[in-house]
């Protein structure tokens, strides 16, 4: 945690760009120098000063840095994407809640994600990648729009040499010999345990029809995870943008178990 918050919640601290990765072209990953040391899943506030703030998904970390992987889609992401190495950021955080790991140890995990949801869990799997003993197995099922949407390309690579990875595409395009369609019509191709945990995060609709498909496997509620990345704002519960009902998504999620999230209609 940022030594500062503790006099002021609201008072971010100075990072550096160290490297900016194209993921595609309105993707980019930023690395910045940091001691946040977050846990897989949550999100931080990174902001400008005289241009504003956006509450951004940790994709992965290590000693000293974290990475945002950031979709140019307004007024803040447009005037990171114009930054180079060696300028300067403002972070606060971590907030939220993480992925339970102790609630998949010992368990077959599914991951399935969908477009940007692919940021949430890429470290989460980098670390299981790097730690296989601690899960009876994990497969990946990752959805992109087009092939030309597919991010952290060279890790699915990687990936698909470690773990049962299905990568599939809503629209293929020339030279593309992968899968098609949309991720809910691959879940019943991977061979479940009756005790899995699953993980499902992507747009809404995709999370909606995704985890219903694996109920219709005799999948739980209680064995599934998402991600409720919704309208985050000041990721201290004091703006009310991401409240539904009485629960603060920015405070009790965004990672939320699906026997709890499912209640959570707006």
């Amino acid at each position: 945690m940022i030594a500062n918050q503790i006099a002021n919640p609201y008072l971010p601290a100075p990072a550096q760009v160290l490297a900016i990765q194209p993921q595609t072209g309105v993707d980019y990953t930023f690395r910045l120098a940091t001691d946040i040391e977050p846990a897989w899943g949550q999100f931080v506030e990174i902001s400008l000063p005289g241009v504003g703030e956006a509450p951004i998904s940790v994709s992965d970390a290590g000693p000293g840095y974290i990475e945002l992987t950031i979709r140019r889609v307004g007024k803040v992401t447009t005037a990171l994407h114009q930054l180079k190495p060696g300028d300067t950021v403002y972070l606060r955080g971590p907030y939220g809640s993480g992925f339970p790991r102790d609630e998949f140890a010992g368990h077959q995990l599914v991951v399935a994600a969908g477009g940007t949801g692919v940021a949430p869990v890429k470290g989460l799997i980098n670390y299981y990648a790097g730690h296989p003993g601690e899960l009876a197995g994990l497969n990946l099922l990752l959805g992109f729009k087009t092939p030309a949407d597919i991010l952290f390309r060279t890790d699915i690579e990687r990936w698909q040499g470690l773990f049962p990875t299905i990568l599939t595409v809503d629209q293929g395009q020339a030279g593309w010999l992968g899968k098609v369609g949309l991720v809910t019509e691959f879940v019943k191709e991977i061979p479940l345990k009756n005790d899995a945990r699953i993980i499902v995060v992507g747009p809404p609709l995709m999370i909606k029809f995704t985890v219903a498909e694996f109920i219709k496997c005799q999948i739980k509620p209680e064995q599934i995870w998402v991600s409720l990345e919704r309208r985050m704002h000041c990721g201290l519960g004091k703006c009310g943008h991401c409240k539904i009902n009485d629960v603060y998504v920015c405070l009790e999620g965004p990672v939320f178990n699906y026997s709890r999230a499912r209640d959570l209609v707006d």
